[in-house]
């Protein structure tokens, strides 16, 4: 193909692309398979790859995002991005909204909008193509994003029209979407609002591009002079949809005098969807938008007015803060004010280094919180946080508590920046992917939480062996990695004060009897990233039932071995690989073979048989546990009980095993009339049979 075919061909599979993105991601109607688009989608890719200097901006390639790290530039709006005034009453609202008609000395249409609970973003198009996504930043400067933003599909990289305007809307991530990459985490985040920010602030778009972001705009901004300039927000919205972006369907429109008439013809053929009324129903519109909030696929923190004329919006004007044609109706939220007092680093059993907030302490839902996990540098930097600064933490739906926005910087205004070093141990630390870690395995730390980590309940299960015992003998130099456990010479400890000889007998027959455990349980004993009980259990299914077999699928690198079994990933496979390679980490197997541990699991082989007490019952879980980590776990025990596990909750399910951070299962159970058992209640279940 010479360059002017190139030239026709890309630009007409980039038309049909963006296209069939529109009406599979924007309208939700697709025209093609997904077999057909792809094979459009690479036949570009590689016309792109033959003529590089035909890629467009605009290119619907432009998705996939790139491996090239930003440094995330700082640029000035040329639109004003400010914060809205709130009220927390319908009564408040209503008042505002006859206040703002008193002051214009005329009556007025409000328009009553979603406010989702996203990432805001203001898209600045020249021409019809999008030349940069800026964050909100403080209002005057944001972050440089539009490498990120260009992988959202429902984002328009090319609008209908070729017209110059500044677009405000805001991201999220589908609730649905966001349960379904919490769950995958190892530090879960406290809601669906600070992933996709956290998200949106990568470094590398590719990553960007694996998570399922979604975007409403809510406010246009027209060159001065457009011939399409629109006079009422309601014309903006139609507007908007018209060059191709995503706008809530969901929408109200209120007026006094003899406007709500008027105001349902104009916008019944655009917006059949939309509520029209006078202004006196605005209130039981806001109660009723109120309780649909549980229902809707996407998390709303409260309802937005704003004033429909836009030359009314003119003559109001704006405070410093705050325009004074809208106003946020905010739901109540189990939230609390503090201030930030201090923020340590912890070191994990891998050497994951995790900051936590020291705040004030604050009582929100009948707990006292005064620690916040704040998990990475990332998560930090988004919320520019500093020591000092007042802050709201939240409790959403009982989850761990997260810090939720700034409410005030103070004077120190500088954003907590990660330590060079290990406070353990001092060794400088490295950046693997969002996170800090201390390469230094020797690191007291790390040692302490591998040794509690492979003693746990729900791994290998050492009775008498808690962790002020492994504290002492760490001390003592007698445990340093857990094999040590297994060549221990426990009846030294008798010359310490409170370690009788039936206190050591106790120790001993808890180390011997955890022996008996399985292959699979000593597996995901170990500690290995990545190898947790769900893998260590498809790994032996599928096979791999020697720590001799899975030597040999290491020893040849065969990733594509483990990436065949279904539920195990890339990011998995490549880890145990990784892993399993270490020399350490073969070395301390060895020892515990050496200690009599299971390394083998013939066929018929599992878990040994308990009491059928789960027997007929269907199973769920949700949330994060203390002691069922991962919480797979506790389905594993329902298992071994005679229960069922279910992934989702549904009119057949009989139990919800619920946590802090339940979520969206947690309410259907509910809904449904599930039994919902809590931790302490589980436990109990399972410690009343055994002991009987």
């Amino acid at each position: 193909m010479n360059r002017r075919e190139a030239v026709r061909e890309i630009e007409r599979l980039s038309d049909l692309l963006r296209r069939y993105e529109h009406e599979y991601h924007v309208l939700n109607s697709p025209s093609v398979s997904d077999r057909e688009y792809d094979g459009l989608f690479d036949r570009l890719v590689a016309l792109e790859g033959e003529f590089p200097d035909l890629v467009k901006s605009d290119s619907p390639t432009r998705r996939v995002g790139s491996d090239l790290s930003s440094e995330l530039p700082e640029v000035e709006h040329t639109i004003p991005v400010l914060s809205l005034d709130k009220a927390y009453s319908f009564e408040d609202v209503l008042s505002w909204a006859r206040k703002t008609s008193a002051s214009v000395e005329r009556d007025l249409a409000f328009i009553v909008e979603e406010k989702i609970d996203g990432a805001s973003i203001v898209l600045y198009y020249e021409e019809g193509l999008l030349a940069r996504a800026v964050t909100r930043g403080n209002g005057v400067r944001g972050n440089d994003i539009t490498a990120n933003v260009r992988t959202i599909r429902t984002i328009p990289l090319r609008l209908s029209q070729p017209v110059t305007v500044a677009v405000r809307g805001e991201i999220y991530l589908p609730l649905d979407r966001f349960q379904e990459i919490n769950e995958s985490l190892e530090v879960p985040y406290a809601n669906p609002r600070n992933l996709a920010s956290g998200s949106l602030r990568r470094v590398k778009s590719a990553d960007v591009a694996k998570i399922p972001l979604n975007v409403f705009a809510y406010e246009g901004f027209f060159a001065e002079g457009s011939d399409r300039a629109p006079r009422s927000h309601v014309e903006v919205l139609t507007e908007l949809e018209r060059l191709g972006f995503r706008v809530s369907k969901q929408l109200g429109l209120f007026a006094s005098g003899p406007k709500p008439e008027r105001l349902a013809e104009a916008v019944r053929s655009e917006h059949p969807s939309w509520t029209v009324g006078e202004l006196d129903a605005m209130a039981a519109y806001l109660q009723r938008r109120s309780e649909e909030r549980r229902s809707l696929p996407y998390e709303i923190d409260g309802l937005v007015v704003k004033v429909d004329e836009l030359a009314a919006r003119e003559l109001l004007g704006y405070t410093g803060h705050h325009p004074r044609w809208a106003i946020a109706y905010k739901f109540e939220a189990p939230e609390g004010v503090s201030v930030v007092q201090g923020i340590d680093v912890q070191v994990g059993r891998t050497g994951r280094i995790t900051p936590v907030a020291r705040v004030k302490p604050v009582q929100i839902g009948g707990s006292t919180i005064s620690n916040v996990t704040l998990h990475n540098q990332d998560y930090v930097d988004m919320l520019e946080l500093a020591v000092g600064d007042t802050v709201a933490v939240s409790r959403r739906g009982d989850v761990i508590p997260a810090v939720e926005r700034v409410i005030e910087k103070s004077e120190q205004n500088t954003t907590w920046k990660m330590p060079a070093a290990c406070p353990d141990c001092g060794t400088a630390l490295v950046l693997l992917g969002a996170h800090h870690f201390c390469p230094n395995r020797d690191c007291p730390s790390q040692v302490r939480g591998r040794l509690l980590f492979f003693t746990a309940r729900g791994q290998m299960d050492i009775d008498n062996l808690g962790p002020e015992t492994i504290d002492v003998l760490i001390e003592k130099g007698m445990l340093r990695e857990p094999a040590d456990i297994y060549f221990c010479d426990y009846d030294m400890l008798a010359e310490l004060p409170g370690f009788g000889e039936k206190k050591i007998a106790l120790i001993k027959a808890g180390v011997a009897k955890s022996k008996g455990q399985p292959y699979r349980v000593v597996l995901q004993s170990l500690g290995i990233p990545e190898l947790g009980q769900k893998v260590a259990e498809l790994l032996v299914e599928a096979g791999y039932r020697s720590v001799d077999e899975l030597y040999a699928l290491v020893d040849r690198t065969d990733t594509a071995a483990l990436t065949a079994i279904h539920g195990i990933g890339e990011k998995t496979a490549a880890t145990v690989v990784s892993e399993l390679s270490r020399p350490e980490v073969r070395r301390q197997i060895e020892r515990l073979r050496e200690a009599g541990l299971n390394f083998v699991e013939e066929a018929g082989e599992s878990l040994p048989a308990e009491e059928q007490i789960f027997a007929g019952q269907s199973w769920c879980v949700t949330g994060s546990f203390e002691r069922w980590k991962p919480r797979e776990q506790a389905m594993e025990e329902v298992k071994r009980r005679g229960g069922s596990v279910v992934s989702s909750v549904s009119a057949k399910t009989t139990h919800l095993l619920a946590g802090p951070g339940g979520g969206s299962k947690l309410e259907k159970a509910r809904a449904l009339g599930v039994k919902i058992v809590s931790e302490e209640e589980f436990n109990a279940l399972l410690e009343a049979k055994r002991e009987g």
